[in-house]
């Protein structure tokens, strides 16, 4: 304990005026967090501020990160302005570094107030990247609409903030670190833990892990490749993957966490995975995977390179979750999606007579459902899924699903995929990304431009020699209303355009907010459905290259953005 106490020290600031976090919390340009003055600290006061002080003072919260760039020093701010603000204990990470499912892990099983995530996801890292700062709440999911409010309605007022600018804390020393600060009665604690134990004992009681380290060590041993794209899940992959189960150390790859992620961004996909794609299409390996920064997300790739659409990941677990003695023991509640998320699961969830719920854009939303006791498993069209043992999105849980799936099974996972659709359905997906992009005209393309073309049921486009026939009509679509929302009261406006043709066939706009203050990114997402096992193995491009064409026309984005292509294809 320190000899004499730590000051604690009010500093006058001036608010901003774009500090109302988002779906993912808030993100800017690392050199905004870095060179505005006072810009970290008034949004830290502000996220401090929203909790009421009775339920401030002397609680515990969980700090991590996904080691990007401004991290530590973001960090050790985070720990002065807490102890100045009435919090008794921070949980930590070794080094600063926790995976964001592990750190939803760490707040339900410790009963935290919640926990302060430093991490841009899949955004670029480095002193030219993103920065950012998510809250999450003591459910260990984000934060709902009112508790942004609450921080963006402190943020438009805030005119000083207090910190122990004395205080220090040597984030490599594991253990418990005590402060006296002037003029409190208690100790102000810092605890310095192992990044992986607690998730590792989590994932232990929800998989068998015999089956595994099985597949991964036996005599028809499965040869892996995991990139961790040098973020965050680097310390997961060489502990849980390779340590615990078994997988040579060469499976894992990119495992040291870089401030700038190797110069890449930690984006698990076609496109920025390109190295894992090309390693896979060898043949020689049976399946891979890639992670983003701070590990929510996660990509699936079979022999030869097999790519597994999100969606797709989604409706196969569902379909085989019986592989889990998690489930087995549980049983299933129901199933969730959000809105851009393929009709996939919906056919699942019939054929077990397991409930369905539709979800707006927000991981947020699936925390509702799962607080209800209404849903075991979710996911999202962007490489999310999870279950209800956190309330977080989970990339290396749904790993783990996937290797429980071919350990049980003794298939690969081409051939799971294939089976999948052979008995339920295969859903063709495409989305475009139209990154930062700054016009207005583009930004509020999905409410204006659309809305006009497409405004009744019946409502037909020409294109392609094909006749494409609205099912429903516009206004419908342009309101995502799910079961989930009952559960909050919430009413979620302005998602974006759902256009649902009479072969069930879909068209989805929506913007992100995501970007990092890099614009804002327009998302398209083509869907069609395949019942047919001799029409399932047909080239995705070719199947949704009329619909992809029905989108572009009807749109007029290329015009609209000034662009001549999408920056990221999935």
């Amino acid at each position: 304990m320190e000899t004499n106490p730590i000051p604690v020290v009010t500093v006058q600031t001036s608010p901003f005026d774009d500090q109302r976090p988002g779906t993912n919390g808030l993100r800017r340009k690392t050199a905004v967090f870095e060179g505005k003055k006072n810009y970290l600290q008034n949004y830290i006061q502000s996220v401090l501020s929203s909790i009421d002080l009775r339920d401030r003072q002397g609680c515990t919260m969980v700090v991590g990160s996904d080691g990007r760039y401004f991290s530590r020093a973001a960090t050790e701010i985070i720990v002065q302005m807490a102890a100045a603000n009435g919090i008794g204990r921070l949980v930590i990470g070794h080094n600063g570094l926790l995976s964001t499912p592990a750190v939803s892990c760490i707040i339900r099983k410790i009963k935290a107030i919640g926990g302060i995530i430093l991490t841009a996801s899949h955004n670029p890292g480095g002193p030219g990247g993103d920065f950012g700062v998510k809250f999450n709440v003591a459910n260990g999911g984000p934060s709902p609409d009112t508790v942004m409010e609450k921080i963006a309605q402190v943020s438009r007022t805030l005119e000083e903030y207090a910190i122990c600018p004395d205080l220090r804390i040597d984030l490599a020393r594991l253990g418990r670190h005590d402060f006296d600060l002037e003029n409190k009665f208690k100790p102000f604690r810092v605890e310095i833990v192992d990044s992986v134990e607690l998730y590792l004992n989590l994932l232990r009681t929800i998989f068998d892990f015999n089956a595994i380290k099985s597949l991964l060590t036996g005599p028809e041993q499965l040869k892996i490749r995991i990139d961790a794209m040098n973020g965050v899940m680097g310390l997961y992959v060489r502990r849980i993957m390779c340590d615990e189960l078994g997988a040579p150390a060469n499976a894992a790859v990119n495992c040291v966490p870089m401030e700038d992620f190797g110069g890449r961004p930690p984006e698990p996909n076609l496109t920025y995975a390109a190295p894992l794609v090309d390693a896979m299409k060898g043949g020689d390996i049976g399946f891979g995977a890639a992670f983003d920064a701070d590990g929510d997300r996660y990509m699936i790739l079979g022999e030869n390179g097999f790519f597994v659409n999100p969606s797709d990941s989604l409706a196969v677990m569902a379909a085989n979750l019986s592989c889990i003695p998690y489930f087995r023991q549980l049983g299933l509640k129901g199933f969730a999606r959000s809105m851009a998320t393929s009709t996939a699961l919906d056919s699942v969830a019939k054929a077990l007579k397991v409930a369905l719920y539709e979800t707006p854009t927000g991981w947020r939303f699936f925390g509702n459902l799962m607080d209800s006791g209404r849903c075991s498993l979710c996911g999202e069209e962007s490489f999310g899924t999870s279950s209800d043992h956190i309330r977080e999105k989970d990339g290396l849980w749904s790993v783990l699903v996937w290797l429980s799936m071919m350990a049980a099974r003794k298939q690969g996972v081409d051939e799971i995929v294939k089976d999948h659709w052979a008995n339920q359905v295969n859903s063709y997906l495409y989305s475009y990304d139209y990154s930062g992009i700054y016009r207005l005209s583009s930004v509020s393309l999905p409410l204006d431009c659309l809305s006009t073309c497409l405004n009744a049921s019946g409502q037909s486009v020409y294109l392609s020699q094909c006749l494409w026939s609205v099912c429903l009509p516009a206004s419908m679509s342009l309101v995502c209303l799910s079961s989930c929302l009952t559960v909050s009261g919430l009413s979620v406006y302005l998602q974006g355009l759902r256009i649902i043709f009479t072969d069930a066939s879909r068209l989805v706009f929506r913007l992100s907010g995501s970007g990092g203050g890099a614009g804002a990114t327009v998302r398209i997402y083509a869907e069609s459905l395949e019942r047919d096992p001799e029409r399932q193995n047909r080239e995705t491009q070719a199947v949704l290259g009329p619909l992809i064409a029905i989108a572009l026309k009807i749109s007029d984005i290329h015009e609209r953005t000034g662009r001549r292509s999408p920056t990221v294809i999935t």
